[in-house]
Order: C-alpha cells, then sequence, then structure tokens
C-alpha cells in the first residue's frame, strides 16, 4: 500500500508537469486557431473578441490555465473549436480502438519476441538464430509508415485481401459479424505495430538469454539433468521477465505515438488520427485533452508494470 500510494503521488505530481509544459508550448507555438479568421476581410476584430471570450482566450495565460486544470479534475477537456463538441466525448468516442490496437500489439510482441529471442539463443550460430537476427534487424531497421505503404499496396491493392482504410465496411454489419468486420480492417495496421515493435525486443531478449546460458546456476541445473522445458521453466523465464517487463512499460508511449501516423495511414477513427487532425488545424482543447489522457494511460501502465515486477520479484527496494 505504501508503494501504491508513492506510484500515485509520482503519477499525480508528472501530470501536472506534463500539463503545465504542454499548456505553455502550445500557447508559445506560431499561429493559432484564429489565425485564419484575422485574415479573412469579412470577419471583424469585434467577432474575433467575441469568440474569444466564449472559449476563455481573453484571459490571462495564468487564468486560463488555472481554469482549465479545475475543469480537467471533473473530466471537462472543454469545447472543441472545430466542431463545437464536447471535448471528453469526442476521445470516449475514439479511445476504444487505439487502446485494442496498443492492447493487442502489446501482447503479441510480447509473446511473439520472448519465444522467438529465446529459441535464437538456445540455437545459437545455427540457422534458426541466424534467420531470427535477420528479421529482428529488418523489423528494427524498418519505419511504420513505409512499411504501412508496403502492406497496403501488396494485400490490399495487388492481392485485394484486407481493406485499404477505415475501420467498417459500406455494408453495414451488426451483432458479432460487426466485430468481425473491425477485426479484418484493424488486420494491417496491428500486423505493422507488431512487426515494427519486435525487432529491439528481440535482440535484447536474446541477448539476456545468452547470458543466462552462460552463468554458473544454469550449470549447476544442466549437470543435474533436468530437462529443457524445466531449465527454461524455472531458470530462464523467471530471469527474463522482470527486464522485459520493465521494457514492454517504457515502449508504450512509443507504440501510442506510433499509432498517430498508422491511424492516419489506414484512415482509423482513433485517438491518434484526431490528435494528428487537430494539431493540423490548432484545436487547442482536442490537443491537450488528447496528451493528458495519452500521458495519463502512460503513467499508469508504468504503474501496473512497477506492480507486475514486486509481484515477480517481491524482494525488490520499494523505494
Amino acid at each position: 500500500m505504501r508503494h501504491l500510494l508513492k506510484k500515485l503521488f509520482y503519477i499525480s505530481f508528472m501530470l501536472f508537469l506534463i500539463s503545465l509544459i504542454s499548456f505553455l508550448a502550445i500557447h508559445a507555438a506560431p499561429n493559432s486557431f484564429f489565425g485564419a479568421g484575422e485574415l479573412n476581410p469579412n470577419m471583424t476584430k469585434e467577432a474575433i473578441e467575441q469568440l474569444k471570450a466564449v472559449y476563455g482566450l481573453d484571459k490571462t495565460l495564468s487564468q486560463q490555465y488555472i481554469d482549465w486544470v479545475v475543469n480537467i479534475l471533473t473530466l471537462n477537456f472543454g469545447v472543441s473549436f472545430v466542431s463545437g463538441q464536447d471535448v471528453s466525448s469526442e476521445i470516449l468516442k475514439r479511445i476504444p480502438v487505439t487502446l485494442v490496437m496498443n492492447f493487442v500489439a502489446l501482447i503479441s510482441v510480447f509473446i511473439l519476441s520472448l519465444y522467438l529471442g529465446i529459441k535464437a539463443a538456445l540455437n545459437y550460430e545455427k540457422k534458426s538464430d541466424y534467420i531470427i537476427r535477420q528479421i529482428s534487424l529488418v523489423s528494427f531497421s524498418m519505419p511504420s509508415f513505409y512499411l504501412a505503404l508496403i502492406f497496403i499496396i501488396l494485400f490490399s491493392v495487388n492481392l485485394d485481401i484486407f481493406p485499404i482504410s477505415g475501420l467498417h465496411s459500406i455494408e453495414e454489419k451488426t451483432g458479432f459479424a460487426n466485430y468481425l468486420d473491425m477485426a479484418w480492417h484493424l488486420t494491417l495496421p496491428i500486423s505493422v505495430m507488431i512487426f515494427v515493435g519486435l525487432g529491439s525486443m528481440i535482440i535484447y531478449i536474446r541477448s539476456l538469454t545468452l547470458e543466462i546460458l552462460k552463468s554458473d546456476y544454469y550449470y549447476f541445473a544442466l549437470s543435474r539433468g533436468l530437462s529443457q522445458k524445466n531449465l527454461l521453466r524455472f531458470y530462464i523465464l523467471p530471469n527474463l521477465l522482470p527486464p522485459i517487463i520493465t521494457l514492454l512499460g517504457l515502449s508504450l508511449p512509443g507504440l501510442i505515438g506510433g499509432s498517430v501516423i498508422l491511424e492516419s495511414i489506414f484512415g482509423i477513427e482513433g485517438m491518434g488520427q484526431l490528435f494528428f487532425m487537430s494539431a493540423l488545424s490548432r484545436d487547442y482543447p482536442i490537443i491537450m485533452g488528447t496528451l493528458m489522457i495519452t500521458a495519463f494511460l502512460t503513467l499508469i501502465g508504468n504503474m501496473i508494470a512497477d506492480i507486475i515486477l514486486l509481484r515477480l520479484n517481491p524482494y525488490m527496494k520499494r523505494g
């Protein structure tokens, strides 16, 4: 409980810093949402000032920040400049698909990289090790946007297996068929996320496994005549999981950030696409709301990773 309270205090403090820095950075950026209106000869200064008063932009910067922080404590992120809709409702409509994409990609990367990394280490300098290393190097050096375009050309344009973009087919579907249709549309973007995330993880797990295979306790267990299954279960996996979980927790921001590019390429209406379109239109309430939700999810993910580590190794320092 003491450790959990420390983590909650840390999350609160980090959210405060993120909100302050993001707020100042956005307001320091050149141009604004009202820049196009100021260039419009039919838009009077009085009308622009009235719009700024409606959105609270006529107040001082410090007062705007205080009002915004007070509002987000009640999950009120304001109103979108572009659509005029509530920011919270806009995010809630789009956050499920982004969370599903990232969760499936994270679990898949964990399982596949664990299997391939251990397999490569156990077959050191053999053909399978060489093949897995080449795959990991290609994955590590492959930009997600480039791989997404290759997948679209290959599987959507040439082979016509998967849809090019979108989250739903033209024909309206209901029930379980609707979820299958969504999964069919999400196959390509999730596959890109998985492949791009595999490279560094496989290399890392392979390196850790090779160190374990050279350790004294592994040689001692091997001399006792234990089977490879028991060696894997009691000696390799318990020593691999803590650093892997730590790395997965640190990779959460990269996964969520990568969904901004992929959702824009595949035309998926998620938080990534919402953030990208809001940045183009200088829709500050949407940008700030998306940043805070993303930061909160990342910090919560890291806290869950820490709790899992404590569960795996209760002798870890709880400071």
